[in-house]
């Protein structure tokens, strides 16, 4: 369901990156490994990787008082529902039933023609084809960081002088594990209230969190950095 709304929530326009963006975007790294051979792809294990964070509208909370500043980027429901992330078995208690996060990292919109098609009965209508490409950093040991909750609030977060708000950005770096990538289609056919065959690819780059970096999204420079056993970090 949570990838239900983020599909119905992300804008029609690719991902935003600032003029200081990591070296190569998400979906670079991604083509990138697909096209090597599996074992080339294996070989890739152990890798590190340097990705940034989309942050759309409000998925970035910052609350402003006086000079200071707090950031909070909320990790609750930031599940995988994936066959590969599912584990029926979990006991809720103290095990989640997705065993994969996720940080969102980029979305790439392609149109891809129309055709003619008559869905309903005497009227022909031209059916858009569009596709959408989702990329995300997936990994397991998001409780290396902090502690499981029940808290709606947890996350990553940041204390940082006022005068950062309105140009923070994320940025991850990981440890690439197997299988390193995954992809999973989703297709929504074209009907006459809706003219448009959608087709969405969710695209994973597979890997161990190692760090969460609080950075200057216009200048690119590191505000302060969240390494594993905290899930906060500050900077005067």
């Amino acid at each position: 369901m949570f990838f239900l709304r983020y599909m119905l929530a992300a804008t029609s326009v690719a991902a935003f990156f600032g003029s200081a963006q990591a070296v190569e975007t998400a979906e670079q790294q991604f083509v990138g490994l697909a096209g090597l051979s599996a074992d080339s792809r294996h070989a890739s294990v152990g890798r590190h990787i340097e990705v940034d964070v989309d942050l759309p509208g409000s998925a970035l909370d910052v609350a402003v008082s006086g000079d200071r500043a707090r950031a909070l980027y909320r990790m609750a429901f930031n599940q995988i529902a994936e066959g590969w992330s599912w584990q029926p078995l979990a006991n809720p208690e103290i095990e989640d039933y997705y065993r994969f996060k996720f940080l969102p990292l980029q979305s790439v919109d392609v149109e891809r023609g129309t055709y003619e098609f008559e869905d309903k009965i005497g009227t022909p209508q031209q059916m858009k084809v569009s596709w959408r490409y989702d990329y995300f950093l997936a990994f397991e040991n998001l409780y290396d960081f902090y502690a499981r909750a029940v808290d709606d609030d947890a996350g990553f977060s940041a204390e940082l002088p006022a005068a950062a708000t309105g140009h923070v950005g994320l940025r991850a770096k990981a440890t690439l594990i197997e299988p390193v990538i995954s992809e999973s289609t989703t297709f929504w056919k074209a009907t006459y209230g809706r003219p448009t065959d959608f087709t969405l690819k969710k695209r994973y780059l597979v890997g161990h969190l190692d760090e969460v970096d609080f950075i200057d999204a216009d200048s690119g420079k590191l505000l302060c950095r969240i390494l594993p056993g905290h899930n906060s970090c500050s900077v005067r």
